[in-house]
């Protein structure tokens, strides 16, 4: 009878992260986390997860509804595998808001999952950061979250012009849904077609616009909108727009981002809507600007409207939520992966075995080294010196402890710089 075999490989959508490969996702993290606590945020976590009504009622027809891993337990609940950390912080804070002092300054490092078609910077599972702020609504919350979407981009060195950061407002797209008066069923199907403006053909664009009954000028008020490349130009082909909420703190956020340097890396840009239904204020998205990975990073923005879900009242609430595998890609597009050592292995030290009879007391000097900060790697088997230099180049392992006959008959140990050759002796006081 054959034996059934099972494939070694990761499901689709999903990878295995080799050392190598770990050594990057985890400089991303740490990176994250770095700048994130130098603004004074705190490290949180929630369950994988979570009840699947807190993504169909705000998430969007796709992330909340198509997108979702939905499964039933035992008990008859259907769960979610989390596809955002959104809700689950905003459950999250419902429960403490009261308690804790405000602003709340958050962040997390976590794992998601959506099924959908497997692309390149999208998997079914992948790694986010996740940081939001709570309890405020000054508009220097909002310029906070910026100024940290910028520093998580700029703490890797990029090259200058390589990234920009794209805002608009919820409020101007609330004002043009107004003035096109449109009918109460076209309002989110329209907003669903802004969000998919920088995707599609003008013809294509045109044609979904006339599909849902819209009329001539209220589509040529759209293109005027969505095709101004700057606030002025905004107000020059649009002049009602000049008392809209959203202009005016764009204006107040442009003002202060150039004032504090970030000038040169934002930008307006209309088109940029976040399909989310839950955000109702300042929105951004970062966009890779090389010519081979022309792509938004992420993206972010106000959602003062999700916390009633869970039946408290409403509180401001903004945030962002940049991801691994984008971030890799700007990293790799850039060249920027290539000037780090990630993989090296200069705190590392190699111990080998050299003699049998010198085990116990081969062990006792590792545990020494560990508890004295260093890292080692030790064998199980006796080795000849020889082949443990060889072992240790091949690794890229810079330092090698030798123990054998002679070192124990001096009571002492040598460590060896593999690059320079030269041995130090250590006398065994233990």
């Amino acid at each position: 009878m054959a034996k059934n075999i099972i494939s070694n490989q990761a499901p689709k959508g999903t990878a295995d992260w080799l050392p190598q490969e770990f050594a990057i996702r985890n400089y991303i993290f740490s990176t994250w986390e770095k700048v994130c606590r130098s603004y004074g945020f705190e490290r949180y976590l929630t369950p994988t997860l979570e009840n699947v009504d807190i993504y169909r009622a705000k998430s969007g027809e796709d992330i909340g509804g198509k997108e979702l891993m939905v499964f039933v337990d035992q008990g008859g609940r259907e769960l979610a595998l989390r596809p955002e950390m959104t809700p689950s912080v905003t459950r999250l804070v419902s429960r403490v808001y009261d308690s804790l002092p405000k602003p709340i300054r958050f962040f997390s490092i976590a794992n998601f999952f959506r099924n959908e078609r497997p692309q390149r910077g999208r998997n079914r599972e992948f790694w986010q950061l996740n940081c939001d702020i709570f309890g405020s609504d000054n508009i220097s919350s909002d310029i906070e979250i910026l100024t940290l979407a910028l520093d998580l981009v700029l703490a890797f060195n990029p090259p200058r012009d390589s990234f920009a950061l794209h805002l608009n407002s919820r409020h101007l797209i609330d004002g043009l849904l107004e003035s096109l008066k449109l009918k109460a069923e076209q309002k989110i199907p329209v907003v669903r077609l802004l969000d998919k403006y920088a995707k599609l053909s003008a013809d294509n664009f045109v044609g979904a616009l006339e599909e849902l009954k819209l009329k001539n000028e209220q589509i040529d008020e759209i293109i005027k909108f969505l095709s101004a490349r700057n606030l002025d130009e905004l107000i020059e082909r649009l002049p009602a727009f000049v008392e809209n909420r959203g202009y005016l703190e764009l204006k107040s956020i442009f003002s202060e981002l150039e004032s504090l340097g970030y000038g040169d890396y934002i930008e307006f840009n209309a088109s940029v809507i976040r399909g989310f239904d839950y955000y109702d204020g300042v929105v951004f998205e970062a966009f890779d600007k090389h010519p081979d990975n022309n792509r938004a990073m992420f993206g972010g923005g106000r959602y003062n409207g999700l916390s009633d879900i869970f039946g408290v009242k409403n509180f401001p609430a903004v945030g962002m939520a940049p991801g691994d595998e984008s971030t890799r890609l700007f990293l790799e597009s850039w060249g920027l992966l290539e000037k780090l050592n990630l993989n090296s292995n200069d705190k590392l030290l190699f111990f080998p075995l050299l003699d049998k009879n010198l085990s116990l007391q081969t062990k006792k000097i590792a545990k020494h080294l560990r508890a004295e900060g260093y890292l080692l790697e030790s064998s199980f088997e006796v080795v000849k010196l020889g082949k443990s230099l060889e072992y240790a180049n091949k690794k890229e392992i810079s330092n090698v402890v030798i123990f054998g006959g002679d070192e124990a008959a001096k009571n002492i140990y040598k460590i060896k710089d593999m690059k320079s050759g030269v041995e130090k002796e250590f006398k065994i006081k233990f």
